[in-house]
């Protein structure tokens, strides 16, 4: 080898390897994907908005979103302060309202029931053991629907008759037409207590976090649960003592065929909760179950050689880092949860898709009730994921 080609080589390889045509180069390559999928993307809900509003036009029905401040023309069952004429718009926001403390209540209940049934699953005990794995195996593979269905006609119905209800003392009344249990009425002029509740609410929090920052800082036991709890109960009572709010105990009484007082929980609303609750539970005991063998038993033999109890080394040691693991898929059980409170359609439940479907009937334009309806379902989803993602990135190991 010469020595011109030697230096020709030694150039070539400082210049670096020659980079490939546009048409093989990886990244002009992503880009074309990109955009060409933008494109087909924008192409595609173009074509389907024109094709909607064509099919508008010849059919005669109306684009726009006027018809929300008409009357509604129809009652809601469970919003006695709703009236036939109040306006659309007003029908459908009770009824987002609905499904959203259906989704709360359902997310709170199920998670409870969840993380019990999980760890009774893992039980010594073999009754608890067969008891919990007959829960989920009996209710994780019946379809919701059927679930909702059977509670509202194979239990709920099957209730005594309101003249012939069953009393729980003097809070409850049990029939057929519901549960009426007791309740608080809150008055007007009730206001400031109730700020200054939420304030006492924000206080306990900021105590339970103090105390645990102590407890990082000192080693001291925190005991956050206490602090928090009696900091909102001498801040709560300070303010009852103050303002006398006009908030009072309310007992249901049976009159005739007619209950007053309490709180009413009719079977609609009964039906589902229970149904979702349950559905929900039996994955999320599974998750739980599953997160918790995945646990190193390590954790369970170094709890064992501090001398804790089998609670607390499930309490203190395993069930924390179980619940690390779980946050994710429990977190995609929360959104189908509140996705299957439209299934309340099918027993008359007043949530969101209920009212649309009601309103469309009296001649209302469908697609754009619709619309709205994947926007509120669209939009409880997307806040529910936004805290299970917060909730699952504080739970995080934050690594050195």
């Amino acid at each position: 080898m010469t020595e011109g080609t030697i230096r020709v080589s030694t150039s070539r390889a400082a210049e670096g390897p020659a980079r490939p045509p546009f048409w093989r180069d990886v990244r002009v390559i992503r880009v074309v994907l990109q955009v060409g999928f933008v494109v087909a993307t924008v192409a595609l809900v173009r074509w389907l908005f024109g094709n909607l509003t064509s099919n508008l036009d010849r059919l005669g029905i109306r684009r726009d979103f006027a018809f929300l401040d008409q009357p509604a023309g129809f009652s809601i069952l469970g919003a006695p302060d709703f009236r036939a004429q109040d306006t659309i718009q007003n029908a459908l926001l009770i009824g987002m309202g609905n499904a959203i403390r259906v989704a709360i209540l359902g997310i709170v209940l199920s998670l409870l029931i969840g993380v019990v049934v999980g760890v009774a699953r893992l039980s010594r005990n073999w009754l608890v053991a067969r008891s919990a794995s007959a829960f989920v195996e009996a209710l994780r593979n019946i379809p919701p629907l059927v679930l909702v269905i059977f509670f509202y006609l194979g239990v709920l119905a099957a209730l005594p008759r309101l003249d012939e209800a069953t009393f729980v003392g003097d809070v409850a009344i049990v029939s057929n037409r519901g549960i009426w249990i007791a309740w608080l009425t809150v008055g007007e002029g009730s206001r400031p207590f109730l700020t200054a509740a939420a304030v006492a609410l924000v206080a306990a929090i900021g105590v339970a976090v103090w105390r645990m920052r102590v407890f990082d800082r000192t080693g001291t036991p925190h005991r956050r649960l206490l602090w928090a709890t009696v900091t909102f109960v001498a801040v709560t009572a300070i303010a009852w003592s103050v303002l006398q709010p006009p908030i009072e105990p309310s007992l249901p009484v049976l009159d005739g065929r007619v209950v007053t007082g309490g709180a009413w929980l009719y079977p609609e609303y009964l039906s589902l909760l229970i149904s979702l609750v349950l559905y929900a539970a039996s994955f999320i005991a599974e998750i739980v179950r599953g997160s918790i063998l995945a646990v190193h038993k390590g954790q369970a033999e170094a709890a064992d050689a501090l001398g804790l109890s089998s609670s607390q080394r499930m309490r203190y040691v395993i069930l924390p880092q179980a619940l690390r693991i779980a946050a994710p898929a429990i977190g995609n059980e929360f959104l189908n949860l509140s996705k299957n409170v439209s299934l309340g359609i099918a027993v008359g439940f007043a949530e969101i898709l209920r009212v649309a479907n009601t309103a469309a009937g009296n001649g209302q334009p469908a697609p754009q009730l619709l619309i709205v309806v994947l926007l509120g379902y669209l939009t409880l989803s997307l806040i529910i994921s936004v805290i299970v993602n917060i909730f699952n990135r504080r739970l995080q190991l934050v690594e050195r």
